[in-house]
């Protein structure tokens, strides 16, 4: 049984795990490693269980850690070549990804990785290079999507084939244009290259969702632009506008930026 954990979701720091009975993964590490291993503590997991780790950009929230993790515990690091580029740039990554570890992706590119066959995507962001990741483990086909300027047609598809599917859900447009953030910062998050709000989260999910699609995570929240309450009111209603029932059609819900979600049985 596939099995999913969000360590954090947001510009604090990103991580997410994916666990077969036999292998396990992670998918960015932008939160400290202290505070990783005590959540794996206390859901009763060990570090050895993490044989690879997938990265999705070069921003700090999302491979602050993945130098130290990658060395401490020789686990080899998936990501294009200008992210691994970027990492290695990146000055909020003290300890970089050791060159024997590095394993370089092509987006459109299936790649099997242990248990998991992964297929990166591009997402467009304002990074060195973004991708989201379709991944298929145990029957079940996972879709991630974080820090998304808008959602391409390239990306479209992945949505429609997704069983479970993060998605961001960031900002709530009017908190961002009333808000103290400079115009410049304004126009960065509304950007092509920026992030996805909420109702375009809700727009992307009715557009290109199909029945297959049973539960859908709510990722990278803005502190500032955005609440849970209100990301989760937004989306369902864009949903409820088209026929589509949250809790009748599909399960719904928000990670939360600085706590772990739990763990999810993906059948």
């Amino acid at each position: 049984m596939l099995k999913f954990i969000s360590f954090g979701s947001g510009s604090s720091g990103n991580c997410y795990m994916l666990l077969t009975p036999t292998d396990g993964l992670l998918i960015d590490i932008g939160v400290g490693l202290r505070g990783l291993k005590k959540d794996f503590r206390n859901y009763g997991l060990s570090m050895s269980q993490v044989h690879h780790v997938l990265v999705t950009h070069d921003h700090a929230d999302h491979i602050k850690s993945v130098g130290s993790f990658s060395n401490d515990y020789q686990v080899p690091v998936y990501a294009t070549e200008k992210v691994h580029e970027g990492i290695n740039r990146n000055y909020c990554v003290q300890q970089k990804v050791p060159s024997e570890l590095r394993r370089y992706m092509e987006k459109g590119k299936a790649v099997q990785i242990g248990d998991f066959l992964v297929t990166p995507f591009h997402v467009p962001h304002d990074s060195s290079d973004n991708v989201g990741y379709m991944i298929v483990a145990e029957g079940v086909t996972f879709c991630i999507i974080t820090d998304a300027g808008y959602v391409t047609d390239e990306m479209k598809p992945y949505i429609s084939k997704a069983n479970y599917l993060v998605i961001e859900a960031n900002h709530d447009e009017e908190m961002v244009n009333s808000g103290p953030y400079p115009q410049f910062l304004k126009g960065r998050i509304l950007s092509q290259t920026g992030h996805l709000s909420n109702r375009s989260c809700g727009l992307a999910l009715v557009e290109n969702m199909t029945e297959q699609l049973r539960y859908v995570w709510l990722c990278h929240l803005s502190e500032e632009n955005n609440h849970p309450e209100l990301a989760r009111k937004t989306v369902e209603g864009v949903l409820r506008d088209y026929g589509i029932i949250v809790g009748v059609d599909l399960k719904m819900e928000v990670l939360k930026r600085t706590t772990p979600s739990g763990i999810y049985e993906l059948v």
